[in-house]
Protein backbone atom coordinates (compact mmCIF):
# COMPACT_ATOMS: atom_id res chain seq x y z
CA UNK A 1 0.00 0.00 0.00
CA UNK A 2 1.41 3.48 -0.79
CA UNK A 3 1.37 6.80 0.65
CA UNK A 4 -1.97 7.55 -1.40
CA UNK A 5 -3.60 4.57 -0.33
CA UNK A 6 -3.43 2.65 -3.13
CA UNK A 7 -2.30 -1.28 -4.01
CA UNK A 8 0.77 -0.87 -5.95
CA UNK A 9 -0.25 -4.63 -7.10
CA UNK A 10 -3.58 -3.62 -8.02
CA UNK A 11 -5.22 -5.66 -5.19
CA UNK A 12 -8.15 -4.46 -3.68
CA UNK A 13 -8.52 -4.90 0.35
CA UNK A 14 -10.80 -8.23 1.29
CA UNK A 15 -13.87 -7.33 1.77
CA UNK A 16 -14.88 -9.13 5.43
CA UNK A 17 -16.83 -12.53 4.42
CA UNK A 18 -20.99 -12.46 5.03
CA UNK A 19 -21.83 -15.62 6.58
CA UNK A 20 -24.72 -17.29 4.54
CA UNK A 21 -28.34 -17.19 6.24
CA UNK A 22 -28.73 -20.59 6.24
CA UNK A 23 -32.61 -21.81 5.12
CA UNK A 24 -33.98 -25.31 6.36
CA UNK A 25 -30.55 -27.09 7.33
CA UNK A 26 -30.28 -29.82 10.44
CA UNK A 27 -32.53 -27.30 12.47
CA UNK A 28 -35.65 -28.00 10.04
CA UNK A 29 -34.58 -31.14 9.99
CA UNK A 30 -34.82 -31.82 13.71
CA UNK A 31 -37.96 -30.10 13.96
CA UNK A 32 -39.75 -32.00 11.44
CA UNK A 33 -38.17 -35.43 13.16
CA UNK A 34 -39.28 -34.77 16.27
CA UNK A 35 -43.03 -33.63 15.52
CA UNK A 36 -43.25 -36.31 13.50
CA UNK A 37 -42.59 -38.63 16.18
CA UNK A 38 -44.67 -36.50 18.37
CA UNK A 39 -47.62 -37.29 16.18
CA UNK A 40 -47.01 -40.84 15.56
CA UNK A 41 -47.08 -41.63 19.46
CA UNK A 42 -50.07 -39.27 19.82
CA UNK A 43 -51.84 -41.09 17.35
CA UNK A 44 -50.34 -44.78 18.92
CA UNK A 45 -50.58 -43.80 22.82
CA UNK A 46 -53.05 -40.67 22.75
CA UNK A 47 -51.71 -37.47 24.68
CA UNK A 48 -51.93 -39.32 27.83
CA UNK A 49 -48.97 -41.78 26.78
CA UNK A 50 -47.51 -39.38 25.14
CA UNK A 51 -43.43 -39.80 26.60
CA UNK A 52 -40.80 -36.59 25.60
CA UNK A 53 -37.94 -39.97 26.44
CA UNK A 54 -39.86 -41.85 23.40
CA UNK A 55 -40.25 -39.03 21.16
CA UNK A 56 -36.28 -37.74 21.46
CA UNK A 57 -35.72 -41.91 20.67
CA UNK A 58 -37.89 -42.03 17.50
CA UNK A 59 -36.76 -38.82 16.36
CA UNK A 60 -32.96 -39.78 16.37
CA UNK A 61 -32.48 -36.65 19.04
CA UNK A 62 -31.02 -36.57 22.59
CA UNK A 63 -34.04 -35.59 25.53
CA UNK A 64 -32.03 -32.49 26.42
CA UNK A 65 -32.98 -31.23 22.30
CA UNK A 66 -36.82 -31.75 23.05
CA UNK A 67 -36.98 -29.92 26.27
CA UNK A 68 -34.76 -27.18 24.98
CA UNK A 69 -36.66 -26.22 22.02
CA UNK A 70 -40.15 -26.76 23.38
CA UNK A 71 -39.83 -26.72 27.01
CA UNK A 72 -42.75 -28.76 27.84
CA UNK A 73 -45.09 -31.53 26.64
CA UNK A 74 -47.97 -29.88 26.04
CA UNK A 75 -46.08 -26.56 24.19
CA UNK A 76 -44.39 -29.79 21.89
CA UNK A 77 -48.54 -30.92 21.26
CA UNK A 78 -49.13 -27.75 20.39
CA UNK A 79 -46.53 -27.39 18.02
CA UNK A 80 -46.82 -30.66 16.40
CA UNK A 81 -51.06 -29.99 16.14
CA UNK A 82 -50.49 -26.75 14.29
CA UNK A 83 -48.66 -28.48 11.99
CA UNK A 84 -50.99 -31.55 11.54
CA UNK A 85 -53.16 -29.11 10.13
CA UNK A 86 -51.11 -27.59 6.88
CA UNK A 87 -49.07 -31.20 6.11
CA UNK A 88 -50.42 -32.86 2.77
CA UNK A 89 -53.02 -30.58 2.66
CA UNK A 90 -52.90 -28.26 -0.51
CA UNK A 91 -55.34 -25.90 -1.27
CA UNK A 92 -57.93 -27.20 -3.71
CA UNK A 93 -57.80 -25.17 -7.47
CA UNK A 94 -60.07 -27.50 -9.86
CA UNK A 95 -61.42 -24.40 -11.73
CA UNK A 96 -65.15 -24.59 -9.98
CA UNK A 97 -66.23 -24.07 -6.69
CA UNK A 98 -68.11 -27.70 -6.42
CA UNK A 99 -64.53 -29.79 -7.23
CA UNK A 100 -62.44 -27.45 -4.88
CA UNK A 101 -65.09 -28.49 -2.02
CA UNK A 102 -65.34 -32.21 -2.94
CA UNK A 103 -61.38 -32.09 -3.01
CA UNK A 104 -61.82 -30.25 0.65
CA UNK A 105 -64.37 -32.51 1.70
CA UNK A 106 -62.10 -35.38 0.57
CA UNK A 107 -59.26 -33.99 2.54
CA UNK A 108 -61.19 -34.06 5.95
CA UNK A 109 -61.66 -37.64 5.58
CA UNK A 110 -58.40 -38.55 4.82
CA UNK A 111 -56.91 -36.41 7.77
CA UNK A 112 -59.51 -37.74 9.94
CA UNK A 113 -59.41 -41.47 9.16
CA UNK A 114 -55.00 -41.58 9.43
CA UNK A 115 -54.77 -43.91 12.46
CA UNK A 116 -55.35 -42.54 15.78
CA UNK A 117 -55.90 -38.49 14.33
CA UNK A 118 -59.54 -38.69 15.69
CA UNK A 119 -58.51 -39.75 19.23
CA UNK A 120 -56.02 -37.27 19.24
CA UNK A 121 -58.73 -34.08 18.33
CA UNK A 122 -60.59 -35.62 20.50
CA UNK A 123 -58.31 -35.50 23.25
CA UNK A 124 -57.48 -31.59 22.28
CA UNK A 125 -61.00 -31.27 23.60
CA UNK A 126 -61.34 -33.19 26.32
CA UNK A 127 -58.29 -31.46 27.58
CA UNK A 128 -59.05 -27.70 27.04
CA UNK A 129 -58.38 -26.66 30.37
CA UNK A 130 -55.14 -26.79 29.48
CA UNK A 131 -54.08 -23.01 28.01
CA UNK A 132 -51.59 -24.70 25.90
CA UNK A 133 -53.63 -27.69 24.83
CA UNK A 134 -56.69 -25.23 24.34
CA UNK A 135 -54.07 -22.62 22.29
CA UNK A 136 -53.14 -25.76 19.88
CA UNK A 137 -56.52 -26.49 18.97
CA UNK A 138 -57.70 -23.14 18.34
CA UNK A 139 -54.42 -22.98 16.04
CA UNK A 140 -55.39 -26.24 14.09
CA UNK A 141 -58.45 -24.91 12.81
CA UNK A 142 -57.54 -21.60 12.50
CA UNK A 143 -54.79 -23.04 10.42
CA UNK A 144 -57.08 -25.27 8.45
CA UNK A 145 -59.67 -22.30 7.57
CA UNK A 146 -57.08 -19.53 6.51
CA UNK A 147 -55.36 -22.24 4.37
CA UNK A 148 -58.74 -22.83 2.61
CA UNK A 149 -60.24 -19.50 2.58
CA UNK A 150 -58.48 -18.69 -0.88
CA UNK A 151 -60.89 -21.54 -2.53
CA UNK A 152 -63.84 -19.09 -1.24
CA UNK A 153 -62.11 -16.00 -2.41
CA UNK A 154 -61.47 -17.27 -6.05
CA UNK A 155 -65.08 -18.17 -5.99
CA UNK A 156 -66.44 -14.71 -5.48
CA UNK A 157 -63.64 -13.70 -7.95
CA UNK A 158 -65.54 -15.93 -10.54
CA UNK A 159 -69.04 -15.08 -9.85
CA UNK A 160 -69.85 -18.29 -8.15
CA UNK A 161 -70.45 -16.51 -4.80
CA UNK A 162 -71.65 -13.02 -4.03
CA UNK A 163 -68.35 -10.99 -2.98
CA UNK A 164 -69.74 -10.42 0.75
CA UNK A 165 -69.88 -14.24 1.80
CA UNK A 166 -67.21 -14.67 4.54
CA UNK A 167 -64.75 -17.41 3.90
CA UNK A 168 -65.07 -18.88 7.55
CA UNK A 169 -69.20 -19.39 7.32
CA UNK A 170 -68.99 -20.94 4.10
CA UNK A 171 -65.96 -23.19 5.61
CA UNK A 172 -67.63 -24.10 9.10
CA UNK A 173 -71.15 -24.73 7.00
CA UNK A 174 -69.28 -27.04 4.78
CA UNK A 175 -67.45 -29.24 7.35
CA UNK A 176 -69.25 -29.08 10.60
CA UNK A 177 -71.63 -32.19 9.53
CA UNK A 178 -68.49 -33.89 7.70
CA UNK A 179 -66.31 -33.74 11.47
CA UNK A 180 -69.58 -34.02 13.45
CA UNK A 181 -70.17 -37.54 11.12
CA UNK A 182 -66.46 -38.98 11.86
CA UNK A 183 -65.83 -37.77 15.17
CA UNK A 184 -69.21 -38.00 16.66
CA UNK A 185 -71.29 -40.50 15.60
CA UNK A 186 -68.34 -42.50 13.88
CA UNK A 187 -69.88 -42.75 10.41
CA UNK A 188 -67.81 -42.99 7.48
CA UNK A 189 -68.77 -40.19 4.98
CA UNK A 190 -69.86 -41.72 1.87
CA UNK A 191 -70.36 -39.97 -1.75
CA UNK A 192 -73.91 -39.16 -1.58
CA UNK A 193 -73.19 -37.84 2.01
CA UNK A 194 -70.47 -35.50 1.02
CA UNK A 195 -72.51 -34.36 -1.84
CA UNK A 196 -75.46 -33.04 -0.39
CA UNK A 197 -73.22 -31.39 2.47
CA UNK A 198 -72.21 -29.47 -0.25
CA UNK A 199 -75.65 -28.91 -2.35
CA UNK A 200 -76.37 -27.30 0.45
CA UNK A 201 -73.62 -25.25 1.23
CA UNK A 202 -73.78 -23.73 -2.01
CA UNK A 203 -76.99 -23.01 -2.10
CA UNK A 204 -77.20 -21.04 1.25
CA UNK A 205 -74.19 -18.91 0.28
CA UNK A 206 -74.68 -18.61 -3.54
CA UNK A 207 -78.48 -17.21 -2.91
CA UNK A 208 -77.01 -14.50 -1.01
CA UNK A 209 -79.30 -15.24 1.51
CA UNK A 210 -76.54 -16.59 4.36
CA UNK A 211 -76.87 -15.63 7.73
CA UNK A 212 -74.69 -12.41 8.53
CA UNK A 213 -71.38 -13.41 10.48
Amino acid sequence: MNDNGHDPKGKHPETPSVPRKRTGGRSARVRQDVLTATLDQLASQGIEGLSISEVATRAGVAETTVYRRWGTRTALVADAVTELAAVNNPVPDTGTLRGDLHQLADQISHLISRPGIARLLAALTALSADPDVAAARRRFWDERFELTAHVIQRASERGELPEDVPPRAVLETLSAPLYFRLLVVDQPLERDFITRCIDQTIAIYSSGLHPSM
